[in-house]
Protein backbone atom coordinates (compact mmCIF):
# COMPACT_ATOMS: atom_id res chain seq x y z
CA UNK A 1 0.00 0.00 0.00
CA UNK A 2 1.46 3.33 -1.08
CA UNK A 3 0.87 6.74 0.47
CA UNK A 4 2.27 10.25 0.23
CA UNK A 5 3.77 11.52 3.50
CA UNK A 6 5.55 14.65 4.71
CA UNK A 7 9.04 13.68 5.89
CA UNK A 8 10.90 14.57 9.07
CA UNK A 9 14.43 13.03 8.86
CA UNK A 10 15.99 12.46 12.28
CA UNK A 11 18.94 10.59 13.76
CA UNK A 12 16.63 8.23 15.61
CA UNK A 13 14.46 5.21 14.99
CA UNK A 14 10.79 5.54 15.90
CA UNK A 15 9.21 2.14 16.45
CA UNK A 16 5.56 1.30 15.66
CA UNK A 17 3.50 1.70 18.83
CA UNK A 18 6.11 3.89 20.49
CA UNK A 19 5.35 7.36 21.87
CA UNK A 20 7.95 9.89 20.69
CA UNK A 21 8.22 13.40 22.15
CA UNK A 22 9.67 16.01 19.80
CA UNK A 23 10.76 19.63 20.16
CA UNK A 24 9.93 21.44 16.92
CA UNK A 25 11.90 24.59 16.14
CA UNK A 26 12.83 24.76 12.43
CA UNK A 27 10.33 26.76 10.31
CA UNK A 28 9.89 23.91 7.82
CA UNK A 29 8.93 21.46 10.55
CA UNK A 30 6.71 23.96 12.31
CA UNK A 31 4.90 24.18 8.96
CA UNK A 32 4.81 20.37 8.71
CA UNK A 33 3.22 19.96 12.14
CA UNK A 34 0.81 22.81 11.41
CA UNK A 35 -0.32 21.00 8.24
CA UNK A 36 -0.75 17.73 10.14
CA UNK A 37 -2.94 19.45 12.73
CA UNK A 38 -4.93 21.42 10.16
CA UNK A 39 -5.61 18.55 7.79
CA UNK A 40 -5.51 15.59 10.21
CA UNK A 41 -2.67 13.89 8.36
CA UNK A 42 0.30 11.82 9.52
CA UNK A 43 4.00 12.29 8.74
CA UNK A 44 7.06 10.09 8.44
CA UNK A 45 10.09 10.08 10.73
CA UNK A 46 12.84 9.00 8.32
CA UNK A 47 15.96 7.38 9.73
CA UNK A 48 19.16 9.34 9.10
CA UNK A 49 22.43 7.62 9.98
CA UNK A 50 25.42 8.85 7.97
CA UNK A 51 22.88 9.46 5.20
CA UNK A 52 19.14 9.18 4.63
CA UNK A 53 18.41 5.47 4.94
CA UNK A 54 15.16 5.47 2.88
CA UNK A 55 13.20 3.79 5.68
CA UNK A 56 11.17 5.21 8.52
CA UNK A 57 7.97 5.12 10.53
CA UNK A 58 4.65 6.81 9.96
CA UNK A 59 3.60 8.74 13.07
CA UNK A 60 0.53 10.65 14.19
CA UNK A 61 0.45 13.77 16.35
CA UNK A 62 -1.20 12.95 19.68
CA UNK A 63 -1.02 16.40 21.20
CA UNK A 64 0.81 19.71 21.22
CA UNK A 65 2.12 19.97 24.77
CA UNK A 66 3.55 23.47 24.59
CA UNK A 67 3.77 26.36 22.12
CA UNK A 68 6.42 29.03 22.68
CA UNK A 69 6.15 32.70 21.81
CA UNK A 70 8.64 32.31 18.94
CA UNK A 71 6.62 29.48 17.35
CA UNK A 72 8.60 26.53 18.69
CA UNK A 73 6.51 23.70 20.07
CA UNK A 74 6.70 20.45 22.04
CA UNK A 75 4.60 17.64 20.61
CA UNK A 76 3.75 14.04 21.47
CA UNK A 77 3.54 11.55 18.63
CA UNK A 78 2.87 7.83 18.26
CA UNK A 79 4.52 5.46 15.78
CA UNK A 80 2.15 3.61 13.47
CA UNK A 81 3.76 1.64 10.63
CA UNK A 82 7.24 1.15 9.18
CA UNK A 83 7.77 2.15 5.57
CA UNK A 84 10.24 2.24 2.70
CA UNK A 85 10.66 5.53 0.83
CA UNK A 86 9.90 5.17 -2.88
CA UNK A 87 10.24 8.82 -3.85
CA UNK A 88 11.98 11.57 -1.87
CA UNK A 89 11.14 15.13 -2.93
CA UNK A 90 12.71 18.12 -1.22
CA UNK A 91 10.77 20.27 -0.92
CA UNK A 92 7.36 18.65 -1.34
CA UNK A 93 5.20 20.64 -3.78
CA UNK A 94 4.86 24.21 -2.44
CA UNK A 95 5.84 23.36 1.13
CA UNK A 96 9.06 24.02 3.03
CA UNK A 97 9.55 20.38 4.07
CA UNK A 98 10.38 17.21 2.17
CA UNK A 99 7.99 14.40 1.40
CA UNK A 100 7.18 11.65 -1.04
CA UNK A 101 5.66 8.27 -1.72
CA UNK A 102 6.17 5.41 0.72
CA UNK A 103 5.32 1.72 0.69
CA UNK A 104 4.46 0.22 4.07
CA UNK A 105 6.47 -2.83 5.08
CA UNK A 106 4.71 -6.13 5.50
CA UNK A 107 4.68 -7.42 9.05
CA UNK A 108 4.09 -11.00 10.14
CA UNK A 109 2.95 -10.76 13.79
CA UNK A 110 3.16 -14.51 14.50
CA UNK A 111 5.92 -16.04 16.63
CA UNK A 112 6.87 -19.23 18.42
CA UNK A 113 5.74 -19.04 22.05
CA UNK A 114 9.00 -20.51 23.35
CA UNK A 115 10.98 -17.84 21.53
CA UNK A 116 8.80 -15.17 23.11
CA UNK A 117 9.20 -16.65 26.61
CA UNK A 118 12.97 -16.80 26.19
CA UNK A 119 13.05 -13.15 25.17
CA UNK A 120 10.77 -12.19 28.06
CA UNK A 121 12.99 -13.97 30.59
CA UNK A 122 16.18 -12.34 29.26
CA UNK A 123 14.48 -8.96 29.21
CA UNK A 124 13.42 -9.34 32.84
CA UNK A 125 17.02 -10.11 33.78
CA UNK A 126 18.15 -6.97 31.95
CA UNK A 127 15.53 -4.78 33.65
CA UNK A 128 16.51 -6.07 37.08
CA UNK A 129 20.15 -5.21 36.39
CA UNK A 130 19.02 -1.76 35.28
CA UNK A 131 17.10 -1.30 38.53
CA UNK A 132 13.65 -1.43 36.91
CA UNK A 133 11.73 -3.54 39.40
CA UNK A 134 8.21 -2.12 39.18
CA UNK A 135 7.20 -3.24 35.69
CA UNK A 136 8.16 -6.89 35.49
CA UNK A 137 4.74 -8.20 34.47
CA UNK A 138 5.59 -6.90 30.98
CA UNK A 139 1.98 -6.61 29.83
CA UNK A 140 1.41 -6.12 26.08
CA UNK A 141 5.07 -6.86 25.42
CA UNK A 142 6.37 -7.06 21.86
CA UNK A 143 9.73 -6.77 20.15
CA UNK A 144 9.55 -2.96 20.02
CA UNK A 145 8.37 -2.23 23.58
CA UNK A 146 11.78 -2.01 25.32
CA UNK A 147 14.12 -1.90 22.35
CA UNK A 148 15.30 1.64 23.09
CA UNK A 149 16.25 0.61 26.64
CA UNK A 150 18.44 -2.47 26.19
CA UNK A 151 21.62 -1.01 24.73
CA UNK A 152 21.05 -1.40 21.00
CA UNK A 153 23.13 0.79 18.74
CA UNK A 154 21.24 3.06 16.35
CA UNK A 155 22.27 0.80 13.46
CA UNK A 156 20.83 -2.20 15.36
CA UNK A 157 17.57 -0.33 15.97
CA UNK A 158 17.40 0.45 12.26
CA UNK A 159 17.96 -3.21 11.40
CA UNK A 160 15.18 -4.18 13.81
CA UNK A 161 12.77 -1.69 12.24
CA UNK A 162 13.34 -3.12 8.76
CA UNK A 163 12.54 -6.71 9.76
CA UNK A 164 9.17 -7.95 8.53
CA UNK A 165 8.62 -10.74 11.07
CA UNK A 166 8.00 -10.51 14.82
CA UNK A 167 9.79 -13.82 15.36
CA UNK A 168 12.86 -12.56 13.48
CA UNK A 169 12.88 -9.45 15.67
CA UNK A 170 12.58 -11.53 18.85
CA UNK A 171 15.47 -13.77 17.77
CA UNK A 172 17.57 -10.69 16.98
CA UNK A 173 16.91 -9.26 20.45
CA UNK A 174 17.63 -12.59 22.15
CA UNK A 175 21.05 -12.69 20.46
CA UNK A 176 21.75 -9.13 21.62
CA UNK A 177 20.69 -9.81 25.22
CA UNK A 178 22.79 -12.97 25.44
CA UNK A 179 25.83 -10.88 24.54
CA UNK A 180 25.04 -7.89 26.76
CA UNK A 181 23.82 -9.61 29.95
CA UNK A 182 27.14 -11.31 30.88
CA UNK A 183 28.95 -7.99 30.39
CA UNK A 184 26.47 -6.21 32.64
CA UNK A 185 26.82 -8.89 35.33
CA UNK A 186 30.61 -8.49 35.25
CA UNK A 187 30.20 -4.74 35.68
CA UNK A 188 27.87 -5.27 38.64
CA UNK A 189 30.40 -7.64 40.23
CA UNK A 190 33.20 -5.11 39.70
CA UNK A 191 31.06 -2.33 41.17
CA UNK A 192 30.31 -4.45 44.24
CA UNK A 193 34.03 -5.18 44.73
CA UNK A 194 34.87 -1.49 44.48
CA UNK A 195 32.29 -0.70 47.17
CA UNK A 196 33.93 -3.29 49.44
CA UNK A 197 37.33 -1.57 49.30
CA UNK A 198 38.14 -0.07 52.70
CA UNK A 199 35.54 -2.17 54.52
CA UNK A 200 36.29 -4.95 57.00
CA UNK A 201 35.69 -8.27 55.30
CA UNK A 202 34.37 -11.41 56.91
CA UNK A 203 36.15 -14.26 55.19
CA UNK A 204 35.03 -17.88 55.17
CA UNK A 205 37.52 -20.18 56.93
CA UNK A 206 39.40 -22.51 54.62
CA UNK A 207 39.56 -26.17 55.53
CA UNK A 208 43.03 -27.58 54.59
Amino acid sequence: MEKTLPFFPLKLVAFPGENVNLHIFEPRYRQLIGDCLLHGITFGICVYLDKLMMYGTEVSVLEVSNVYEDGRMDIKTQGLRAFKILDFRNPLADRLYAGGEVDFLENDPSFDQQIFLEYKDLLKQMLVLLGVNDDLELVDLNSFTYSHKIGLKLTDEFQLLCMSSEEDRLRFLITHLKIVLPIMRQLETARAKIKMNGHFKSMDPLDF
